[in-house]
Formats: C-alpha cells, structure tokens, sequence
C-alpha cells in the first residue's frame, strides 16, 4: 500500500463544530495509529479531499508524522475549486493551515461547484488511483451517513481484485482509545 486515502464523518455528523471537541484527540489518535502501522510497512502518500471533519483531522496527523517519516506525504485533492467559499474563517484558515503543509494540492473538476455530482466523480477518481481507504465509519452507529457513498466505491473496489484494502475506524475503536487513555490516567496517580 503506496496511496492510502482517508475519509469519514463530516464533523457536524459527529455533532462536532469546532476544533476543540473533547472527541477530536481520540479520532486523530486511532487515525494515527493506523496509519503508523502501515507507514512501516511502505505507505507514502495519504490523500484527502479536504472536507472539514475526519479528513482535516487525518491531514493534521500527517502533518505531525511528517516531522518523524520524512518519505511520507499529504495530497488535498478537492472535489471542484473554492470548496471552502461558503465555510466560516475559522474553518477557513484550519483548512488552509492543512492545504499549506500538503505536497500535492488540486481539484477533481476545474469549476466552482455545479452539482453533487462532483463529489461522486472526486470520490471514484481517489478510488481509481489509490491502494486504499482508511474510512471512520460505523455502519452500526450511523448506517446513512455520508461516509456510506466512499465505502460503497471501497467495497466494488475490493471486488475487483488487485489486492484494494477497505479498513476502518468504528465507534468502537473510538471507545477502546477512550478507555485506554483513561486507564492510562489512573496509573499516572
């Protein structure tokens, strides 16, 4: 796995609107875990598409793991130009804080947004030239969130042979991290 592409809830679907959730910490961790236990194994290239929520979140992580894996790198690639436009400036400036530590920025679509048709072409074009989808997604927990649609393409993907990995982070996976830290807390008293 060279190109590995992360995706997930939008941080509304999370009941997340601002960079200080208490939740954000354990996301990013569980996005850092999994992507240490393939860095070693030849990762090179996460890609997003910059949506705000677990994807800003994921090219965050990378941007710290850069400092340590200098062969690793951070591709934005957007569904059409000006996704942010209509996004408040506090959104605003933590995606470009993310859009500036990248290696590879650009658009799906040459033009301002059309339709949500745009979103699916992005999401099949990643799917085409990547190895992987790393996805927070918890079919249980949230089965019409918008993570759905990429998980679908992951799925035809992996059915088409050629070794395509579908992996994911659930609600579960969240808790066991929360109850880790948590552990951890006690035996530091």
């Amino acid at each position: 796995m060279k190109r590995l592409i992360i995706s997930g809830y939008k941080a509304n679907e999370l009941g997340i609107f601002n960079n200080k959730h208490a939740a954000i910490p354990y996301i990013k961790k569980a996005i850092r875990n999994t992507l240490l236990a393939h860095i070693e194994d030849g990762l090179e290239w996460v890609i997003i598409t910059g949506q705000w929520g677990t994807e800003l979140w994921a090219g965050e992580v990378v941007h710290d793991l850069k400092r340590e894996y200098g062969h690793l790198k951070l591709a934005v690639i957007t569904p059409f130009l000006s996704m942010t436009e209509k996004w408040n400036e506090d959104k605003k400036e933590y995606y470009n804080t993310i859009v500036r530590s990248a290696d590879f920025v650009d658009s799906v679509s040459k033009e301002e947004y059309k339709g949500p048709w745009q979103f699916s072409q992005a999401n099949k074009f990643l799917i085409r030239n990547s190895d992987a989808l790393l996805l927070l997604y918890d079919a249980e927990a949230h089965p019409e969130s918008s993570p759905r649609f990429m998980k679908q393409l992951g799925e035809a993907r992996v059915l088409q042979g050629g070794g395509y990995q579908l992996l994911f982070i659930t609600m579960h996976d969240l808790q066991a991290i929360v109850e880790e830290e948590m552990m951890n807390r006690e035996y530091e008293y």
